[in-house]
C-alpha cells in the first residue's frame, strides 16, 4: 500500500487479524481504494474486516474487483463468498452471481449456486439461467428439469426392469 493510503487506515486501529487479511486481499490484486472502503464499511457496521481471504480467493478465481464490491456493499461476502466462488469457478458470470445476490438479499426464493452450475452443465444459456433466477425458481424444480433433460438426451442412469 501506498504510504498515504496506510495512513488513511491508522485512525481505524487495525488489528493483526485486519492487517494479514488486508495483505491477503492486497496481494491478490485487490487495489488500496477498495481496502480502505471495506475498512470503512466494516467500522460503519461496528465490525471488523474479516473477508481478506474471501477476496483473495474470488479474485484468484477471476471475479472482477466490481463484482466484489458490490456484493460487500449488499452485505453478501462473508459466508456467501464460498457459493460465490463455486458459481464462478462453473463459469457462470459475475451477473449471475450479483443476480443470485440480489435475491437472496431480498429474501427471494433463488436457485443455488449448485443447480446453476447443473443447469449450465446441460445447456442452459446465461439468458436461460438469468430468466430462471428472476422467476424465482427453486432447486427442486430445477431438478425437474436436469432429470426430465437427462431423460432426453439419454444421459444419466436408468434402472431398466428385467421380466422373469
Amino acid at each position: 500500500m501506498w504510504f498515504s493510503n496506510v495512513q488513511e487506515l491508522r485512525p481505524f486501529n487495525l488489528t493483526q487479524e485486519e492487517v494479514a487479511g488486508l495483505v491477503e486481499a492486497r496481494q491478490a490484486g485487490f487495489s488500496d481504494e477498495n481496502c480502505i472502503e471495506l475498512v470503512r464499511m466494516a467500522r460503519q457496521k461496528h465490525e471488523s474486516f474479516t473477508d481478506g481471504d474471501s477476496i483473495a480467493s474470488l479474485l484468484q478465481a477471476g471475479v472482477s474487483s466490481q463484482t466484489i464490491m458490490t456484493l460487500a456493499h449488499m452485505n453478501q461476502l462473508g459466508p456467501w463468498a464460498g457459493e460465490a466462488l463455486v458459481m464462478h469457478l462453473a463459469k457462470l458470470s459475475d451477473a449471475i452471481v450479483l443476480q443470485v445476490a440480489q435475491r437472496r438479499v431480498a429474501g427471494l426464493p433463488v436457485l443455488s449456486g449448485e443447480k446453476l452450475a447443473q443447469l449450465h452443465d446441460v445447456g442452459y444459456t446465461e439468458a436461460q439461467l438469468s430468466e430462471l433466477i428472476a422467476n424465482g425458481t427453486t432447486d427442486a424444480q430445477a431438478d425437474r428439469v436436469i432429470e426430465v433433460h437427462n431423460r432426453i438426451s439419454g444421459q444419466g442412469f436408468h434402472h431398466q426392469h428385467r421380466g422373469h
